[in-house]
């Protein structure tokens, strides 16, 4: 498969990349401990993933000095950083916090979350600023939500506000308001990644519970195309002009059909959506971002390079490797070769302006 023009001689340098998704984990729960109060610290029991790969992560992730994949920042820059000379780094840590049914639980851990990784990731090891941080948050509690992202206001390395997919109801929805209002006061675009679909107090996108991971893996997107609907639908980015989301690991190619329907479902039914004076898709370029992993990769990339057109990815997608999962995307090898002006605008431009790098 056809390679991008990235130089495999270039390994500490800046190649013009932005990963938008890396993802970073705690060493041992005493490492959350450490920021949690009680009686949370005593309380709090992660609800386990309903499906998981046998290898969730790649196995030379593991840094040789100990500890699980994605917890050694220094192991991390040379394994991710440096070898593909990657300009900034999104970290998303993996809290998934949104099938809890204590909203005060939760939004106390997503807190000892923003701490640690603040104190571990942006503060300490960051000399160069290629680290950019993502502050978690629980949905469930939205007043507590906008609170968090009040509190970290201003922090030089935070960028976004991030959640998971997983929701008792789509995210358009007003009781969500609060949380997107913050957002926009402050200036943080919210992404949304994958977890907690069906697990806990969550709805699960699909008919029922599927019974294997390949099932539950190939329909992630599903979540995502509901609140992206939702989020266009229920009118919040008339209501939020400056508000925008990225959609991080959950597809790409299932956009453009999506805004197809959408749009021709609106022009017969635009009398119950009053407050949107244009076409769904019209609001795509100004409010949303995809993130490229796990890109569909057909086995003939004419098909995919003419999706990317049909999607406006020159303005809407943004690389990510997903970092340090089993399913990482090098920056060398994910796409087939594309335009210098794609090709500049998916790596580096497209993240640069939403994160305002």
């Amino acid at each position: 498969m056809g390679g991008i023009q990235v130089s495999s001689k270039q390994t500490t340098g800046k190649n013009g990349i932005i990963d938008c998704d890396v993802h970073v984990y705690l060493k041992s729960r005493e490492e959350l401990n450490k920021y949690l109060p009680q009686p949370w610290r005593d309380w709090y029991r992660p609800l386990n993933r309903a499906y998981g790969n046998i290898q969730g992560n790649r196995v030379d992730a593991k840094p040789p000095n100990g500890g699980g994949a994605g917890t050694d920042p220094d192991f991390l820059r040379e394994q991710l950083i440096n070898e593909y000379g990657i300009d900034y780094a999104i970290l998303l840590p993996r809290a998934m916090l949104n099938n809890l049914p204590d909203p005060d639980m939760a939004s106390a851990v997503a807190a000892a979350y923003n701490d640690w990784l603040a104190d571990t990731w942006l503060d300490k090891y960051n000399h160069d600023g290629v680290f950019k941080g993502s502050l978690y948050i629980a949905t469930q509690d939205p007043i507590g939500a906008a609170k968090e992202i009040e509190r970290w206001a201003g922090h030089p390395h935070f960028v976004q506000v991030m959640t998971d997919s997983g929701a008792t109801a789509p995210f358009g929805q007003r009781q969500y308001h609060p949380i997107y209002e913050a957002c926009e006061k402050y200036g943080f675009p919210l992404a949304i990644h994958p977890g907690t679909d069906g697990m806990g107090i969550n709805h699960q996108p699909t008919p029922g519970h599927p019974t294997r991971y390949i099932e539950f893996h190939t329909c992630l997107s599903l979540a995502f195309q509901a609140h992206l609907v939702s989020f266009l639908t229920e009118g919040v980015f008339v209501k939020y002009p400056k508000f925008k989301i990225a959609l991080v690991e959950g597809g790409v190619s299932w956009l453009a059909p999506l805004m197809w329907r959408l749009d021709a479902e609106y022009k017969g039914l635009r009398y119950e959506v009053p407050w949107l004076e244009k076409r769904p898709s019209e609001f795509l370029r100004d409010h949303v971002r995809i993130t490229s992993q796990p890109i569909e990769r057909p086995d003939d990339d004419k098909y995919l390079l003419t999706m990317l057109e049909a999607m406006d990815a020159e303005h809407i997608l943004m690389f990510a490797s997903d970092y340090p999962h089993w399913d990482f995307d090098s920056p060398r090898r994910a796409f087939p070769k594309l335009p210098a002006e794609l090709h500049r605008r998916i790596f580096y431009e497209n993240a640069k302006e939403f994160y305002n790098l």
